[in-house]
C-alpha cells in the first residue's frame, strides 16, 4: 500500500473539483482497509468510493481512503431467488448488469446510478419506484473506532428515504467492505414508474423482461443526465421533499398543475419541479450551473469550485423556501 501526500482529488470526484488531500491511498482488500486505519485513523479518514455523490468545498486535511475492493459473486442460490455478494469498490452499474445478464431481477430499475456498490447502502439509491433496501440482504462494515467487522443486516440500516445509519449515528465511523442482495428468479417488473412503460412502447417492447427495463431505464438517464466524464456533476442534488396532507392541498390550489406522489408520511414533490418553477433550469454563473434539461442537476461546466456549487445550491434552497414554503435536502455529501 501506497499513502501519497498532497493529492488533487480532481480524478476522485464527479463534480471535478480540483482540491487536494493531505494524505491519500487506495485499499483492495479488508486487510489493507483495516491496516491503514489502524495507521492513520487518527488524520480524519474520509472513506471515497466513486466519488459520484460528494462535494469538495477545499482541500481535505486528513487522508482519503479509496475503497477498491472488487469482486461479483452468487453465493446462495435456490430455485426462486439468489444471493449475490459484491465488494465495495465495485461500480454499482457493474452489479446491476451481473445480476440482469443472469436474469436476477430486483435492482434493473436501478440501472446506470453513478457511484459504488459500497455507497449504495449509505444513501439508500433509489430510483424509478425502486430502492435497493427492497433487495438488500446484509452488509459487512468495517467499524473504526471498535476496530472490529460487523454485519448489519436490513433492520440494523435503518434505511429511509436517501437515509440510513450509515448517514447518522455511524456517519465518519466506518468503511463497507462487502454488500449482499436477495434476488428474484421470477422477478415482477416494474414499469409504472416515470417514463419507463412510455420508453418501453418507443422500443416495441409489449412484454418486457428485467433485460428490457434496464434498456429502458439506462436510455432514459442518458437521455436526461449528463455524463459526468463530460460535464461534472453528482446527478441529483437535491432530495424529493414530502410535505404533509394539509401544506399539499394549501399548494395544489396556488398551482393546480404541481405534480405529486403518495409517500409514507405525505405527499412527495419532484424537487425538479420545484427548482424549474422558480427559474433556476439551464441557469449558469461562471462554470456553475444548473443543468439545461434537469433543474435537479448542478453542475461543473470546467473550472466552478466547490464553493461557487454550493452557494449556487443556497441560493436554490432560499428561493424555493421563499416561494412555497419547502426546504429542500441535499442529497450529496458536502465536505
Amino acid at each position: 500500500m501506497k499513502v501519497e501526500q498532497n493529492i488533487s482529488l480532481k480524478p476522485y470526484n464527479s463534480f471535478g473539483i480540483d482540491v487536494k488531500a493531505a494524505y491519500f491511498a487506495e485499499f483492495n482488500n479488508e486487510n489493507e482497509a483495516v491496516e491503514l486505519l489502524q495507521e492513520y485513523g487518527k488524520y480524519r479518514p474520509l472513506i471515497l468510493g466513486g466519488g459520484s455523490n460528494i462535494l469538495f468545498k477545499g482541500n481535505y486535511e486528513g487522508i482519503v481512503l479509496r475503497n477498491k475492493i472488487k469482486g461479483i459473486r452468487i453465493v446462495k442460490e435456490n430455485t426462486t431467488e439468489a444471493v449475490i455478494e459484491c465488494g465495495g469498490g465495485e461500480v454499482w452499474n457493474d452489479l446491476v448488469n451481473f445480476a440482469v445478464s443472469r436474469n436476477l431481477g430486483g435492482l434493473e430499475n436501478l440501472s446506470l446510478i453513478p457511484g459504488s456498490v459500497g455507497a449504495a447502502p449509505i444513501q439508500n439509491i433509489g430510483a424509478y419506484g425502486v430502492e435497493q433496501k427492497d433487495s438488500f440482504e446484509s452488509l459487512e462494515a468495517f467499524l473504526i473506532n471498535k476496530k472490529t467487522i460487523q454485519v448489519f443486516e436490513a433492520n440494523d440500516c435503518a434505511f429511509g428515504y436517501r437515509d440510513s445509519i450509515f448517514k447518522r449515528t455511524l456517519k465518519g465511523n466506518f468503511v463497507i467492505l462487502k454488500v449482499r442482495y436477495r434476488l428474484s428468479k421470477f422477478p415482477v417488473i416494474n414499469t409504472e414508474y416515470g417514463a419507463i412503460r412510455e420508453k418501453l412502447n418507443a422500443l416495441g417492447v409489449t412484454a418486457p423482461g428485467i433485460a428490457d427495463v434496464s434498456k429502458a431505464v439506462t436510455e432514459i438517464r442518458k437521455s436526461k443526465l449528463p455524463d459526468p466524464a463530460i460535464i461534472g456533476n453528482a446527478g441529483s442534488f437535491f432530495k424529493n421533499p414530502v410535505v404533509s396532507h394539509e401544506m399539499f392541498i394549501h399548494l395544489k390550489s396556488q398551482y393546480p398543475n404541481i405534480p405529486s406522489f403518495p409517500a409514507e408520511n405525505g405527499i412527495k414533490i419532484p424537487a425538479a419541479w420545484l427548482i424549474e418553477t422558480c427559474g433556476w433550469k439551464g441557469y449558469r454563473k461562471g462554470d456553475a450551473g444548473c443543468h439545461i434539461h434537469q433543474p435537479l442537476v448542478l453542475v461543473n461546466y470546467g473550472k466552478a469550485s466547490g464553493n461557487e456549487i454550493y452557494n449556487l445550491s443556497e441560493e436554490i434552497l432560499q428561493s424555493v423556501k421563499e416561494r412555497f414554503g419547502i426546504v429542500l435536502e441535499r442529497e450529496v455529501n458536502v465536505i
